[in-house]
């Protein structure tokens, strides 16, 4: 019980800094209606309730299952046996996961049907299931992350010269589609379980991250090779609504209409956890009873904190993230537009559920040498700065975002080579965990609100792109952290 006040009282003061910023705007530069505050408020109250028992339940639930399972793969000694359970872990997991089928919808409307829902599903599922599998192989034979990234990205900037700009940004976007709350703690403790069984210590630490980032590049591959077979050029068709946004009076009904629909979401992506669960403790878990009703208890309020949290989410913080999006940009003081992109970036990323995981995981498997405050303040800098990026791109119509994705790719590709191994994984993992709920939520509906309010701007063409640079830039930043940490070593040394 003192670790879920532990967890209570971190997550609170994670997410009084957003609300504290868009209750300042509210009496301030944006004009809201008392429901819609009070809507806000209520939301903000439920992602500090459901994130704090949603991380007490991954704890103690999601990550002993990827521990045990990452850990028997590889104690199996057979290459066989690591590469076909990495692909079948990685298409039951991406096949489950809501968001997939929702990018699968949006890419068969932009389409318009030239690339079919189901198809893109199945071809997804196996691009993750491959790389999950390949990711396996990396740890277990110790090829190093930085030439494993830059094949993956070469291969990937291949494939992007066969695509149209829209249909690039949409590629990109789909990181972040079958990397949910769930599947992130999930991988990252396979990764944990696979590398604790390495003997090089300093080997098994750095190892211990880059499989979320691989696993995530997986989505991107198959989704770009998807429109190229199926000859998609120009975005043809539309997108039913550019968000699903609530325009209501009513304060708790919005919550209860989203309630049912994200409960049965986090079922439908909770359930292959629970099977392979039950599955592998006949075969190979040697578990306790106690030590099995304790997993069993961890999904229960992983699944209980993840309805609280994504109901606070989806009916509270979406609408007021359009709202302030399309008000800031309506002032036409693109000063303020861009300072308050960058905070809004920042303090989102305070509340993203994938972060908080993998931040106490990094300095859990380093054992405090890399603060968890740092990391988490570099991929909020990241995602401050990758707001600013896209708004720039929205008002500066020269302004491309293969501009930004060739650009940083490339330098984040070179920085891996004279950054420490550890912050390259570390770098690529946070890339992925900050395009989560939060990202889909409030910081799209941020940007797409500011999309609308600008002349010239579609909205449904224009608006992709944003969760592409969220998923960019803490590539870099932590990156550019691995450099100054290298650099405080040797002056250390030196002294």
């Amino acid at each position: 019980m003192n670790i879920l006040l532990d967890r209570f009282k971190e997550i609170l003061l994670s997410v009084l800094p957003v609300s504290a910023i868009v209750l300042i705007l509210s009496f301030t530069l944006v004009s809201m209606e008392t429901a819609q505050i009070l809507r806000f408020v209520l939301g903000a109250l439920l992602i500090v309730i459901g994130l704090s028992i949603f991380l007490f339940g991954i704890d103690i639930g999601i990550i002993p299952i990827g521990n045990l399972l990452g850990a028997y793969l590889i104690k199996t000694n057979r290459l066989t046996i690591v590469v076909v359970g990495g692909i079948v872990l990685g298409f039951i997991v991406a096949i489950a996961e809501p968001d997939l089928h929702i990018l699968a919808g949006q890419v068969n409307s932009v389409t318009a049907g030239l690339v079919p829902k189901l198809n893109l599903v199945l071809a997804v599922s196996i691009g993750v299931g491959l790389l999950l599998s390949f990711g396996f192989v990396r740890i277990a034979y110790g090829i190093p992350i930085h030439i494993t990234m830059t094949v993956i990205y070469a291969i990937t900037f291949i494939l992007g010269l066969f695509l149209s700009s829209e249909f690039l940004a949409i590629s990109f976007d789909s990181a972040g589609a079958v990397t949910g709350v769930l599947v992130v703690p999930f991988i990252l403790a396979l990764a944990r379980g696979i590398s604790a069984l390495r003997k090089d210590s300093r080997a098994s630490e750095a190892d211990s991250f880059g499989l979320l980032g691989i696993t995530a590049t997986g989505t991107v591959i198959m989704v770009m090779i998807m429109s190229i077979v199926s000859k998609a050029g120009k975005i043809s068709g539309t997108i039913d609504g550019s968000l699903d946004l609530i325009h209501s009076d009513h304060i708790i009904r919005p919550f209860i209409k989203a309630a049912p629909v994200i409960a049965g979401e986090a079922l439908i992506a909770l359930v292959p956890l629970v099977i392979l669960l039950f599955i592998f403790k006949k075969i190979t878990f040697q578990l306790s009873r106690r030590a099995f009703n304790t997993i069993l208890k961890g999904l229960l309020y992983t699944f209980i904190g993840l309805v609280l949290f994504l109901v606070g989410a989806n009916a509270g913080f979406m609408e007021i993230g359009s709202v302030v999006g399309y008000q800031l940009a309506s002032l036409n003081n693109k000063s303020i537009v861009i300072v308050l992109g960058f905070v809004v970036g920042f303090v989102a990323m305070l509340a993203e559920p994938s972060v908080h995981i993998l931040t106490h995981q990094i300095e859990d498997v380093t054992s405090g040498y890399i603060p968890r405050k740092v990391v988490l303040a570099a991929i909020c800098i990241g995602v401050g700065i990758a707001v600013v990026l896209f708004i720039l791109k929205l008002l500066v119509p020269g302004i491309k975002l293969w501009h930004y994705l060739f650009l940083g790719y490339a330098i984040s590709i070179i920085l891996s080579y004279f950054v420490p191994r550890l912050f390259v994984g570390m770098a690529f993992d946070s890339g992925t965990a900050s395009s989560g709920p939060m990202t889909a939520t409030f910081i799209l509906a941020f940007t797409q609100g500011i999309a609308e309010a600008i002349e010239g701007v579609n909205v449904f063409i224009d608006g992709f792109g944003a969760v592409a640079m969220v998923t960019l830039t803490p590539v870099l930043t932590l990156q550019v952290l691995g450099m100054i940490f290298k650099i405080k070593s040797r002056k250390k040394e030196a002294g």
